[in-house]
């Protein structure tokens, strides 16, 4: 009795995850379009549907005629139902911010890191105040907050303490989960900064709608996403997708994680600038800032600073088609606030430079395109963490005695 009880309710959690999925993914959608896409009966979708208009968590979204018959009423997940927040621990900055449902980004905080190997308590003490900062601006009682999505440089161990292991920093075996959670009631996720990106691009930005793809990220560091077959490829522990950290140059320039010749060595932006200062004779790019000074450098007309960009074009090209030629994607999606700047310049001579060192027939095959969600997607990808638990569990919380009140119902503003 209780065997088959227990199988009815996970069907059941199962057909609401399937339709919250597709309405919030791919709304608004009519109760006809959701039982042709999910293969529901229409029984079923109206039952569940009313359900979760019920509780608030779907709402009607105006109207569009049908053929010959009643305009059929089309459905939303109701953005106001509660509140997400994700934030991106950089190298420079910790960046927050605070979105609804509609991933409509209400608030951001931003705190700058100044030192090169930042110090996890002072890094966990920003994103603390990240939370309660952009509550605050957006009117939200914390309560209604589903989650809070950190993505961060590194492996990220997938346990309640959520322990980062993070060579470039200095992070090695650092609880960034529990040091969060012992100072918020609300559900903390962390993950590694290029998969949650990865994960924004592929459900708002230039990853929609193919299966195969490789979400690249540059910034002072480098990572990657690779998305086969509609899913995230994690590796044995996580740690798949070290892209920057693959050797381009044996026995070349000394990488910030201590081996000769990675990627990151010749595109991370850090490493950029550094290359740069030493072609410069000791001079570095103008800025106050490293992406200031990134900066300054793309727009230099100097023939020292054309050259270090022409350099660093060719490896990332070189990077990209090993990418390619390991992965066969159907496209690689160039994003990172220096991939951004550089992409914006220079992307058909990165197009060019994968061109030459990719297989003809897999490079043919490929796309390569810009983030499309700009700067903020990492922030973004991180507030899916928790909204990615929502629709697995169809709304409704594994343990309804866990988590009481407005953050598994309406979310409510002040």
């Amino acid at each position: 009795m209780d065997a088959r009880r227990t199988t009815v309710r996970d069907m059941r959690r199962a057909n609401r995850s399937v339709l919250l999925t597709r309405i919030w993914l791919d709304g608004p959608l009519s109760r006809h379009e959701l039982g042709q896409s999910t293969a529901l009966s229409l029984a079923s979708v109206s039952n569940l549907v009313g359900e979760m208009i019920t509780e608030g968590l779907v709402e009607e979204a105006g109207s569009v005629e049908s053929d010959g018959g009643r305009p059929r009423v089309l459905l939303r997940v109701a953005p106001g139902y509660g509140y997400l927040v994700g934030a991106d621990v950089g190298e420079t900055r910790v960046q927050v911010e605070l979105f609804d449902l509609s991933m409509t980004a209400l608030a951001k905080a931003e705190y700058p890191i100044a030192a090169a190997d930042p110090d996890p308590e002072r890094v966990a003490a920003h994103l603390r105040h990240g939370l309660a900062a952009v509550t605050e601006q957006a009117g939200v009682d914390p309560a209604a907050v589903l989650g809070f999505g950190v993505a961060v440089a590194g492996t990220v161990e997938r346990t309640a303490d959520a322990v980062v292991h993070a060579q470039t920093l200095g992070w090695d075996g650092v609880p960034l989960g529990a040091m969060l959670r012992a100072g918020t009631d609300v559900p903390v996720h962390v993950d590694n900064g290029a998969k949650t990106l990865g994960q924004a691009e592929m459900w708002f930005g230039a990853g929609r709608g193919v299966r195969h793809a490789v979400v690249a990220l540059v910034g002072s560091g480098v990572g990657a996403s690779v998305v086969a077959d509609g899913v995230g490829y994690r590796g044995a522990h996580s740690s798949a997708g070290e892209w920057g950290h693959t050797t381009i140059v044996y026995g070349g320039r000394r990488c910030r994680c201590g081996n000769l010749g990675c990627l990151e060595a010749y595109v991370g932006a850090e490493a950029v600038l550094d290359r740069f200062r030493q072609a410069n004779r000791g001079r570095p790019a103008p800025g106050a800032d490293e992406e200031t000074a990134f900066g300054e450098l793309l727009r230099s007309t100097g023939r020292t600073a054309a050259k270090v960009i022409d350099e660093t074009v060719g490896y990332l090209g070189a990077g990209v088609a090993n990418l390619v030629n390991l992965f066969n994607p159907e496209r690689v999606v160039l994003g990172g606030w220096a991939g951004l700047a550089l992409g914006e310049r220079y992307l058909p001579a990165i197009r060019a430079a994968t061109a030459r060192h990719a297989l003809r027939q897999p490079y043919a095959q490929t796309s390569i395109e810009l983030c499309r969600l700009g700067p903020d997607a990492v922030a973004m990808g991180a507030a899916t963490l928790p909204m990615t638990r929502l629709l697995r569990d169809g709304g409704v919380p594994r343990d309804p005695a866990a988590r009481p009140g407005p953050a598994w119902g309406p979310g409510r503003r002040h």
